[in-house]
């Protein structure tokens, strides 16, 4: 008869996902994932299997998470001031412990996407699940009169999308404030 399980599984996963977070895939050994879960050698193989196992599960509850706290800024208030509050969430986090690890799904769009078919493709699926969500949101304010360009929304959220890397990349590397605060001025004057 086999043993019951004696941990959390979705705690297993947040503590591996910020370790994967903090040094990366290739930088985290399996000593330093045993160490921080707390799971012995034969536990982290029954459940997970393998590093790369772990990574793709924790990877997809980060962007599961992200993709959820998408949602609930776009779907509040005007269009325009939706689409900057995304923006501004993060600008305030440049303060916080976890800017300094700036974005799993840009960090991974660089270590991985480039050569594991497995991330590129869910890094793919996460800036096309971005511009949808950006171009429906823009496409409602447009209706609704808060964005008032009337190029193609798409064409907006596909900038946007663009952007959006971009801002994690200089949050990490801890940029001053004032200079992201000013580029995303200039970005939003394309929603006018």
């Amino acid at each position: 008869m086999a043993r019951p399980q004696e941990f959390d599984t979705t705690k297993v996963l947040h503590k591996a996902m910020h370790l994967f977070w903090e040094r990366g895939y290739e930088a985290t050994s399996l000593d330093d994932l045993l160490t921080k879960t707390w799971l012995s050698r034969s536990s982290f193989y029954n459940t997970f299997g393998s590093k790369e196992e772990l990574f793709l599960e924790a990877f997809d509850t980060y962007r599961a998470e992200r993709k959820q706290e998408l949602q609930q800024v776009l779907e509040h208030g005007p269009a325009r001031q939706a689409i900057e509050a995304f923006f501004r969430k993060i600008i305030p986090d440049a303060r916080s412990p976890e800017a300094s690890l700036g974005c799993l799904i840009t960090n991974q769009a660089v270590e991985q996407a480039p050569h594991e078919p497995k991330i590129r493709k869910r890094v793919e699926e996460d800036f096309q699940f971005v511009e949808e969500a950006l171009t429906r949101t823009i496409e409602r304010g447009q209706r609704e009169g808060s964005v008032g360009s009337q190029r193609e929304a798409r064409e907006l959220a596909r900038l946007f999308v663009v952007a959006l890397p971009g801002f994690h990349v200089m949050v990490r590397s801890g940029v001053d404030r004032s200079r992201l605060e000013d580029a995303l001025q200039v970005l939003l004057a394309n929603l006018d």
